[in-house]
């Protein structure tokens, strides 16, 4: 056969099984050229596949549009691991598509990340950065001190383009996200307020810190013009319309003040817990610095109507509170007896209401009338250390005594069916004197 034509067959043999063409920005690797991934200083990032797989082929579109958008920055490859087993082998690949980053060249990372191509050049970001930080201090690509953020700190949760929707829209918590750009000088003087605000936030409000000029898809939807921007992101957000504006200052405190105003705001008032077993006192007692606790009247001393409207002044007043995170609990009387032995509140008269501090064991009685003014007035004084306090009794919780819990319903007296006389000797009932 002609050597010529032996070539064009060889070439038309290997171009029939590549998964990405000739003019591709995808740099096809071979056992022969494989060895410029390793020596080279640049990062590369390397897919592992195999032509006959499916999700390799699904695959290509994304990975072409990840290598054209990384041209110039980092090296992006693809080697047919069916055909060159034997580097797939060194580096355990197992499965198809297997992509791997290779700062580290000993040591290259799996990327984890979402198979587009922003989900692939969000994970080398972040991998330049690592790398970037880890040379700026002198330490080791991957190792514990590399790895932790810099500027932004631990508390700020990195945002990109790929997890933004997941992580801050149709979130149950409440979100402020600065939108920033490396070369932006107000944006390092803002890192370190923003970071020691996050801490101090930690639990109330999440911060968030997203690169505009990295993933600019999300700096496009939210209409970003000038760095930094920081925008409020309140519970359940489902959409860039429910996005406000921070309008506060740019020091720790500010944001921190600002912030728990919002957060304040966005707090939903405490439910009013029924106590009817242990769980439900500890849930309401135990688990918070206060919590108020009321025993309401029996019911048939005061039926619902009358029972609800304590139960709305108290939820009133729970929310008009709700930033202090007490629990708000209620009994009905004579059912808790030692809980009203404990705080005093049984055998004089119901209403009654008071506070109890279970990690200090002190509690405070509520001597005013039980009004939402009366109530506010007694809570507000607590709150500002002015309310006469004493200690619980013995230094231990009462017992709860398990009880149903009230069907919404008016008491109803029972009947003379009810009552079961089959067990009474008729004898021993006193005798009418004729």
């Amino acid at each position: 056969m002609n050597p010529l034509c032996y070539v064009f067959l060889v070439a038309l043999a290997n171009s029939a099984v590549a998964i990405y063409p000739s003019n591709s920005d995808v740099i096809e690797l071979t056992d022969d050229n494989f060895n410029q991934v390793l020596q080279s200083v640049e990062i590369w990032v390397v897919e592992f596949y195999a032509p006959w797989c499916g999700h390799c082929q699904r695959l290509v579109p994304e990975y072409s549009k990840a290598a054209k958008a990384l041209k110039g920055i980092v090296k992006v490859a693809a080697i047919d691991a069916d055909k060159y087993p034997s580097f797939a082998g060194r580096y355990g690949v197992q499965g198809f598509p297997t992509v791997k980053i290779f700062v580290d060249k000993n040591k290259p990372q799996d990327f984890t990340g979402d198979r587009t191509a922003v989900g692939i050049t969000d994970e080398v970001t972040k991998a330049i950065k690592n790398a970037i930080s880890a040379n700026l201090q002198g330490v080791p690509y991957g190792s514990s001190k590399s790895s932790k953020k810099s500027s932004s700190g631990d508390d700020v949760v990195e945002l990109t383009d790929s997890n933004f929707d997941k992580l801050v829209l149709n979130s149950d918590d409440i979100w402020l996200v600065e939108f920033f750009a490396p070369w932006c000088g107000h944006c390092k003087n803002l890192a370190p307020h923003w970071a020691a605000a996050a801490s101090e936030l930690k639990g109330k409000v999440k911060l968030g810190a997203l690169d505009a000029t990295v993933h600019s898809s999300k700096a496009q939807e939210f209409n970003i013009r000038g760095y930094p921007t920081i925008k409020f992101f309140p519970s359940g957000t489902s959409s860039s319309s429910g996005a406000e504006e921070y309008t506060g200052g740019r020091t720790s405190s500010d944001i921190v003040s600002w912030a728990m105003q919002k957060h304040q705001e966005n707090v939903p008032p405490p439910d009013i817990i029924e106590i009817v077993n242990e769980d439900t006192f500890k849930a309401g007692c135990s688990e918070h610095a206060l919590c108020v606790v009321s025993v309401l009247p029996h019911i048939l001393d005061c039926q619902a109507s009358c029972r609800n409207e304590y139960l709305n002044t108290l939820r009133s007043l729970g929310d008009k509170f709700k930033q202090k995170l007490w629990g708000w609990l209620w009994a009905e009387a004579g059912k808790q007896p030692e809980l009203e032995s404990t705080l005093e509140i049984g055998g004089f008269g119901y209403p009654a209401l008071a506070v109890l501090n279970v990690k200090k064991m002190k509690y405070s009685i509520l001597r005013g009338s039980f009004s939402e003014d009366g109530i506010k007035e007694f809570l507000r004084d607590l709150s500002y250390g002015r309310g006469t306090t004493a200690p619980v009794k013995g230094a231990a919780l009462p017992e709860i005594q398990a009880t149903e819990p009230w069907d919404g319903k008016d008491g109803e007296l029972p009947t003379a069916d009810d009552i079961d006389l089959s067990d009474v000797d008729l004898d021993d009932l006193p005798k009418e004197e004729l």
